[in-house]
């Protein structure tokens, strides 16, 4: 029998609670669901109803079966997709074309394309559908403003000015709509009746918001922040209520209210679980890992289950006068959606 080296002992003690989490995770992933195309992506959202997940791929937008994995349609024509909002009551979607300034309007039951209108701004980002003044909102990230279309008849109804460049944005369902100012740390909350920016209110701690979500019930705000938390706020008054830290290139978090958890999705490969009962004792309670990339998030609340976007990389070519910041290519028929699921 050989000798137990001691300095091996050790690591197995100092690591065993980080073997144990992993082993008593609360989710797995269930799937991984392969896209052809090998454009970028943003974001995406889950049609509850249906087990439809539409997602923002280069100039176009999938359609995917998440129960069977399957590929159902693509919607074409939308050049630098970014957003995707549903009007179910109204058998309608929206997406947001950020190359070509406009938003196109389709038909969910058919897919098929209604009308494409030109929104009033530049690079038409996050989008959201507010079912209680039936408008949508198009969030315009370099003119920092926002177009209103009426859902209804799909025209133009009102521009609203904003204070910095907006990113993701939450309703209320009963008048209020939020968006996060990501060059200002501010949430704006505007009346969806009156299209007016009622208050703004300060992130505290938090810098460069992304990703909103909100706990309606309870009235609670989460925004997700580049400098790796995530703030909770008030949604009647706007206090910060606490801060969490989060996983590093977050931009998007989903809230499930009836487990009463907010999810995170950071780029560095992991999703942060976040747990708080009755709006309060909030507490990080896992960091699930999913792989590199994948920072856009939507949930479906009736499986309960998370999907996210993503690829793998390749090499990132040298910066440049126009492009500073050069983001690594992505390596062809890799785009995947991860479907992730509780498992108690």
């Amino acid at each position: 029998m050989k000798a137990i080296n001691p300095a091996l002992i050790c690591i197995l003690i100092l690591s065993f609670p980080s073997i144990l989490r992993s082993q008593n995770s609360s989710y797995k992933i269930s799937n991984k669901i392969k896209v052809e195309g090998d454009g970028g992506w943003d974001y995406l959202i889950s049609d509850d109803s249906t087990n439809r997940l539409f997602i923002s791929h280069g100039t176009v937008v999938n359609v995917v079966n998440t129960a069977t994995g399957q590929l159902i349609e693509t919607i074409p024509d939308t050049r630098g997709v970014h957003g995707i909002a549903l009007a179910t009551e109204l058998n309608k979607g929206f997406i947001s074309n950020g190359k070509d300034t406009s938003v196109t309007i389709f038909d969910l039951t058919t897919l098929a394309t209604i009308a494409k209108i030109k929104v009033t701004g530049k690079n038409p980002d996050a989008i959201l559908y507010d079912p209680f003044s039936k408008k949508v909102f198009v969030y315009n990230g370099k003119t920092s403003n926002a177009t209103v279309i009426d859902a209804r008849t799909n025209n133009v109804v009102a521009t609203i000015e904003l204070l910095g460049k907006p990113e993701f944005s939450v309703t209320d369902g009963k008048g209020k709509v939020y968006v996060n100012i990501e060059d200002k740390n501010k949430i704006c909350v505007i009346n969806s009746n009156t299209f007016k920016v009622e208050e703004t209110w300060s992130i505290g701690k938090g810098d460069e918001p992304s990703g909103l979500a909100l706990d309606n019930k309870n009235h609670r705000l989460f925004t997700v922040c580049g400098n790796r938390l995530m703030i909770m706020l008030d949604a009647l008054t706007g206090k910060v209520i606490t801060s969490l830290p989060i996983g590093d290139n977050v931009d998007g978090v989903a809230f499930d209210p009836e487990k009463e958890r907010a999810y995170s999705s950071n780029g560095d490969g992991t999703v942060t679980v976040v747990e708080g009962k009755n709006g309060g004792n909030y507490k990080v309670i896992e960091n699930i890992t999913t792989q590199k990339g994948a920072r856009t998030i939507s949930l479906n609340k009736k499986t309960h289950h998370i999907f996210l976007s993503t690829a793998e990389y390749g090499e990132t070519s040298a910066p440049t006068n126009e492009n500073p910041k050069p983001r690594p290519s992505i390596k062809p028929g890799s785009f995947i959606i991860i479907d992730i699921e509780p498992t108690n």
